[in-house]
């Protein structure tokens, strides 16, 4: 019901205030909804903190602050550089070339429209399904039914079984990253930073490709290495480095008992 209202009143505001107020005084779309996307994602933010902490009669600690800069700035980092290390692999291999940088064919809305997509998910998968299934059920049954939940995108343009496999090693990590640190801010900077490298460096996003570029380039080679018309994240090197990075946090939080024990009745 909590996430019902959240998102109801982020749905509210954005169409129903900060549109027409926004639209009324910038009627330049592309200057305007920049502001609206963050203004937007500030109301679906507070509007969580403050119904979950009044529903639940708990501490949000999904929302701390404690180590915001520290998850922001570190997670974005990863998150694009992780893509921009399997773009390497492919220049080196001949499989990845740079026509032209510009960012004429970027504006800052194609930028506020990925901060607001990955909030939404982060804050629907991490915050709400994978937070109570894990009270429940402990860490690993939570863990497959984000995975599972994660299988959504096999609806986006060119999806195919190997984009499935790639799903689910998204919903492992990015969870992951959450168990961690049991903040959502790096997951979602890190989801962020994934998501801003692919069109930066000319890539289609999860099948998509009118999400604008700052480097200008081709792809050629082998689609399990380059992606396809999917994108880099498609290649089995991206994927590669995703399941590295999940294994990795796994096993550190295993190690430092983050991992929850599903709850015996009785």
């Amino acid at each position: 019901m909590c996430i019902a209202v959240c998102f109801s009143l982020f749905v509210g505001a954005q169409n129903l205030v900060l549109k027409p107020l926004f639209y009324s005084f910038i009627p330049d779309q592309d200057l305007a909804n920049p502001f609206i996307h963050i203004i937007s994602c500030f109301v679906l933010l507070f509007s969580y903190y403050f119904f979950f902490r009044f529903y639940d009669k708990r501490e949000i600690k999904e929302l701390s602050v404690k180590h915001l800069a520290k998850e922001m700035f570190g997670g974005f980092a990863v998150g694009f550089l992780t893509i921009s290390l399997a773009i390497l692999i492919l220049y080196v291999l001949g499989y990845y070339h740079v026509i032209e940088m510009s960012t004429a064919h970027y504006p800052i809305r194609l930028f506020t429209t990925l901060v607001v997509a990955a909030l939404i998910e982060d804050l629907f998968h991490r915050g709400l399904i994978f937070r109570e299934m894990e009270k429940w059920l402990g860490t690993h049954i939570a863990l497959l039914i984000v995975m599972l939940v994660e299988t959504s995108h096999f609806f986006n343009p060119h999806a195919n079984l190997f984009t499935l496999f790639t799903d689910l090693c998204w919903g492992f990590t990015l969870s992951m990253l959450f168990v961690y640190t049991r903040r959502l801010w790096l997951t979602y900077f890190f989801h962020l930073g994934w998501n801003f490298a692919q069109p930066f460096y000319g890539s289609n996003l999860t099948g998509l490709n009118n999400l604008g570029t700052i480097i200008k380039s081709r792809f050629e080679g082998p689609v399990l290495l380059t992606g396809g018309d999917i994108g880099i994240e498609g290649s089995v090197i991206t994927v590669l480095f995703l399941i590295a990075i999940g294994i990795f946090l796994y096993y550190k939080a295993r190690k430092e008992g983050k991992i929850i024990k599903r709850k015996t009745i009785g």
